[in-house]
């Protein structure tokens, strides 16, 4: 579901001169594709529903929605996210049959919309994954940057120590260091504005790299893309694919490079 290196041009937030800056966020849309996540999952909305929280304290006028969007799932992905939606309404979830991350991410995205019932300029769309787990701020720092003028935000992401091999995570600390306008698309963490993004053509219906593709229209059509490691999110370090060029497929990657010592006798 994560995109590996960006090794696309950056846009700066003044790319496009002295254009006055887009309208205040009014909403804000969480879209979490899922497939077979039942481990996970629980994890993901708790912390989804924290951030939420936060941004209600911070922003008391922007509203929120979070649309799970249960692809193909044969585990209990579906009743844990039925039983958060039972009690905050918040949270909705659908289930399609796609088997496509970006086909997911679309769906959501566009039920989301029908949800908020805004005008896509004060909409901000906030995309993260069901086995990653966003920080308290997430939603409030991905606000205040579109307030400030982003179209669009790429945070950074840290696979989790619990479940990573421990050569495999020091080898991604060194070949993505957490620093501000990183080079990196992920789509754990990645948040656009509604308007750019439908006029950018949205997510395209592909298993894999969606989010790299989604950003390079972007870019196309000169939006503000900014790149910030200020919203880090922890995302499963697992190597067992279940995408087959996605960030679990990267990370395997990365294991076969990884030099093998020997134990001592």
């Amino acid at each position: 579901m994560d995109s590996q290196r960006d090794t696309g041009s950056r846009l700066d937030l003044g790319s496009r001169g002295d254009e006055p800056l887009s309208p205040a966020i009014r909403h804000v849309a969480v879209v979490v594709p899922a497939h077979n996540e039942e481990q996970r999952l629980g994890h993901a909305l708790e912390s989804l529903l924290r951030a939420t929280q936060g941004l209600e304290q911070l922003f008391p006028a922007v509203t929120t929605s979070i649309s799970v969007v249960l692809d193909s799932c044969t585990d209990r992905s579906a009743r844990i996210a039925a039983s958060f939606a039972a009690t905050h309404p918040v949270l909705a979830t659908l289930e399609v049959k796609l088997r496509s991350t970006g086909a997911s991410r679309a769906t959501g995205v566009a039920f989301a919309l029908k949800v908020a019932a805004e005008d896509p300029e004060g909409v901000w769309l906030a995309n993260t994954d069901a086995d990653s787990t966003v920080p308290a701020d997430w939603l409030v720092r991905q606000v205040e940057l579109a307030n400030s003028g982003a179209d669009a935000i790429l945070g950074s992401v840290e696979p989790d120590p619990a479940d990573s091999d421990a050569a495999v995570l020091l080898r991604w600390l060194e070949l993505h260091p957490f620093k501000e306008s990183h080079p990196h698309i992920y789509g754990a963490n990645l948040g656009v504005r509604a308007s750019a993004y439908l006029q950018s053509g949205g997510f395209p219906a592909v298993r894999a790299h969606e989010d790299r593709m989604l950003v390079e229209r972007l870019r196309r059509h000169g939006f503000r893309v900014q790149a910030t490691d200020s919203i880090r999110v922890t995302t499963s370090g697992r190597t067992h694919a279940r995408a087959p060029q996605g960030f679990a497929a990267y990370l395997r990657s990365l294991a076969q490079d990884v030099p093998v010592v020997a134990e001592s006798a």
